[in-house]
């Protein structure tokens, strides 16, 4: 792989050059990682050596130190021979949804949009805004964003679904306890889809005035697109580029992902295969819920992992969940 970078016209497909960077450096932080982990483990036997001849306790406290460190090494590494499923190494596309509840439950969604960018950054990946839809209240109703960086979607997949939060409502005068719901989706980023065809008289486009995170450049004409895939009832849409054609080319992107994934889950040979309405997310079943009051909990549903730690797992630490959901699957 290192010899195609070196090869003339590497860059002329900037793209797909900038994805075999990204692979390779993924591919040469994991030989690192595992160089790491042997010398460590060299380090625990020769520890152990000398402790025969100088078992103090400080120095069992040390050895156990270099335990814990390996240990939490080894499982990270673990975890990443976990992602082996198809697009598990593509960008992610991710959508926030509000449920039902008004001001309450889109500052739930906002409050899951900044854990999920404070995770991201942690994890020196990118993203990049493609729909953004704000209530002049609080809080949002519903964002889309694409998530850059090696194993993106492998990481993110286990955060599909519905987010339940209970706290003391900071909208509510009489500070009762509130019970607010908002959805996940999570699907990767598929650039090859030149396979994937979709008939236009099964698609309704829309165009209308950006508004939000878009910046002011996106406001004065209708340059926002919304796609919906009639068959299906699927619906994507993007705002942020400056012009309606950009915001098209990533519109269809995600359409066509999005179908992509609905046709693997469904078992189906052909996109036209899909019909009828598609729901992604039941909002019968929550997958993890969060609780400010009576106590401070948030369980994953699915694998029954808990932290009490709720400010720090809304601040972004989640990578203990989605090690529990990648181990448990």
């Amino acid at each position: 792989m290192q010899q195609e970078t070196l090869k003339q016209g590497f860059w002329d497909d900037s793209d797909k050059a900038q994805a075999i960077f990204d692979e390779l450096n993924s591919i040469k932080a994991d030989v690192e990682n595992y160089d790491e982990i042997e010398e460590k483990i060299e380090e625990v036997r020769m520890m152990l050596e000398i402790s025969k001849e100088d078992n103090t306790e400080e120095y069992e406290k040390e050895i156990s130190k270099t335990l814990k460190s390996l240990e939490e090494k080894v499982d990270e590494f673990k975890i990443k021979t976990l992602l082996v499923g198809e697009y598990d190494k593509n960008n992610a596309i991710m959508s926030i949804h509000a449920g039902a509840g008004g001001t309450e439950a889109q500052d739930w969604a906002e409050m899951l949009l900044r854990m999920y960018t404070r995770w991201i950054a942690d994890k020196n990946y990118s993203y990049k805004i493609t729909d953004y839809n704000q209530d002049t209240e609080g809080g949002i109703k519903s964002v889309s964003l694409i998530v850059q960086g090696i194993n993106a979607y492998g990481f993110l997949k286990s955060e599909k679904g519905v987010h339940r939060l209970v706290r003391i409502s900071p909208f509510d005068q009489q500070k009762r306890r509130h019970t607010s719901f908002a959805s996940v989706d999570v699907f990767p980023e598929i650039k090859d889809s030149h396979n994937i065809q979709i008939d236009d008289k099964d698609l309704k486009v829309d165009t209308y005035r950006a508004s939000g995170a878009g910046g002011q450049h996106v406001n004065m004409t209708d340059s926002a697109v919304r796609i919906t895939h009639i068959p299906t009832g699927v619906t994507v849409q993007c705002q942020t580029e400056r012009s309606q054609i950009a915001n098209r080319k990533y519109a269809m992107d995600m359409l066509i992902a999005k179908l992509i994934m609905i046709k693997e889950e469904e078992k189906r040979e052909k996109i036209e295969d899909i019909q009828g309405k598609y729901n992604q997310i039941a909002w019968g079943s929550q997958i993890r819920s969060y609780v400010f009051q009576p106590y401070t909990l948030v369980k994953d549903h699915r694998t029954n992992f808990e932290s009490s730690q709720v400010q720090d797992v809304l601040d972004g630490d989640l990578d203990k969940f989605i090690n529990a959901y990648l181990s448990h699957n």
